[in-house]
């Protein structure tokens, strides 16, 4: 397993929970778990007019199978294609991923990577904080956990990124285009910020994390 598989699997939790959401209530906007300020950093042009709910405009078997592709996939998180097919099927033979029997679209095993997430992954993809730098809130400085268990004396993580809108200690993201990937998705961004939370935090950080990280992939 590489760790960008990580990074591809919680897109995937990220589109059924809005795919959910659209078939229960027809209302995109209520999978969206942070306040409308949750970007860390300024936006460009292009930034300004990308709408993620634009991708979700109905619930018909042509724009679900479209939002799967390996193609909409790679330009979802900015990993390559040849990737992201190379992940999907790394993840199938290992039981992560699980293809949807009525649609055939990929679907992760959410219980699989959370017990994995929890109790694997600070060993297998370690971080640890470095210089102080520029950069996007990760882990209890992020929106999802600002507020938490953080003492405002304390520097806050942050993903290297010259528009970020934080300073603090430089934190590796899980794979190398996270940056671009949370910036078209709040889920995923809420997601990544909970599992660098784990992999870095102290034991009872990790388990706020944990329980944070649990109702997004419930």
């Amino acid at each position: 397993m590489k760790n960008q598989d990580i990074g591809l699997l919680l897109k995937l939790i990220a589109l059924g929970r809005r795919e959910n959401n659209l078939s229960n209530s027809h209302a995109s906007r209520g999978a969206m778990a942070l306040p409308d300020d949750w970007r860390d950093w300024v936006l460009d042009d292009a930034e300004r007019d990308l709408a993620w709910e634009h991708y979700w405009t109905g619930p018909d078997d042509d724009h679900l199978l479209a939002r799967y592709s390996v193609r909409a996939l790679a330009e979802a998180t900015g990993i390559s294609k040849s990737q992201v097919s190379l992940a999907l099927q790394r993840c199938l033979e290992v039981g992560l991923v699980r293809k949807d029997r009525k649609t055939g679209v990929p679907r992760a095993n959410a219980r699989a990577l959370f017990n994995f997430i929890v109790h694997g992954l600070r060993y297998v993809f370690p971080a640890k904080p470095g210089e102080i730098t520029r950069g996007i809130a990760t882990t209890f400085a992020a929106p999802v956990l600002e507020g938490q268990l953080y003492s405002s004396g304390e520097l806050p993580m942050v993903w290297p990124d010259a528009r970020g809108n934080n300073k603090g200690q430089a934190i590796e993201p899980l794979f190398k285009s996270v940056p671009f990937a949370v910036r078209r998705d709040p889920e995923l961004y809420a997601m990544l910020a909970l599992v660098d939370a784990i992999r870095l935090g102290h034991p009872r950080e990790s388990k706020v994390a944990a329980e944070r990280l649990a109702k997004y992939l419930d």
